[in-house]
């Protein structure tokens, strides 16, 4: 069985936010969203340098609500802003950009 299907999505959002924060990025979550407008993304970064990220995590197979993707969406119209939708798939792409490599 493919190991990246039984990655939870707590357990993916623990290694994101784990190789955030050794990036030196802040990190917010919002651990009650219960009282939040719905389809926030689930982490804020800021690094030093003054990047700042919005992301939305999903399992392998998680499915985009429509008020997620829409604030995914709406967020992305900003200049300077970066937005994205990860999997655990996307591990690799995740540790360059939260490291500041170069993507190709």
């Amino acid at each position: 069985m493919d190991a990246l299907k039984l990655i939870t999505e707590a357990e993916f959002q623990k290694s994101v936010t784990l190789v955030a924060e050794e990036a030196g990025w802040f990190v917010y979550h919002d651990y009650d969203s219960r009282r939040s407008n719905p389809g926030f993304p689930d982490l804020t970064m800021v690094s030093e340098d003054g990047r700042i990220i919005f992301a939305e995590l999903k399992s392998q197979k998680g499915r985009v609500k429509k008020d997620q993707q829409a604030w995914l969406d709406r967020l992305g119209e900003n200049p300077g802003v970066e937005v994205y939708l990860w999997r655990p798939s996307d591990l690799d792409f995740i540790n360059k950009t939260l490291m500041g490599q170069q993507i190709i």
